[in-house]
């Protein structure tokens, strides 16, 4: 879908369909932690696999990251609208900022 302003706000099919596979093996994984834990499996190797995910989780996150710089940030310079322009860095300074705490 586009912005009010013309501005691409949807996310690039290639990224969609690959976020969209990962997110699926990611399912897979939790579905697993969770026969681990009903299985009384050992400690770390619980907490090795939850790792795996948040790292499975942050890869998904990097990639929607790079999306919405490459197409809504760049569409945004592109257009000369400072509006838009702040209006997307400031969105991505709140999101950083999240992704930080």
């Amino acid at each position: 879908m586009l912005g009010g302003m013309g501005i691409q706000e949807r996310v690039n099919s290639a990224t969609k369909k690959a976020c969209a596979a990962r997110l699926g093996r990611i399912e897979g994984q939790v579905r697993g932690i969770a026969r681990m834990l009903e299985d009384d499996r050992y400690c770390i190797d619980v907490i090795t696999q939850i790792q795996a995910v948040k790292a499975a989780l942050r890869r998904v996150e990097e990639e929607m990251l790079r999306d919405h710089v490459s197409h809504c940030v760049e569409e945004a310079i592109r257009s000369g609208d400072a509006k838009q322009q702040r209006r997307k860095v400031a969105e991505l300074i709140q999101v950083l900022g999240r992704r930080s705490s």
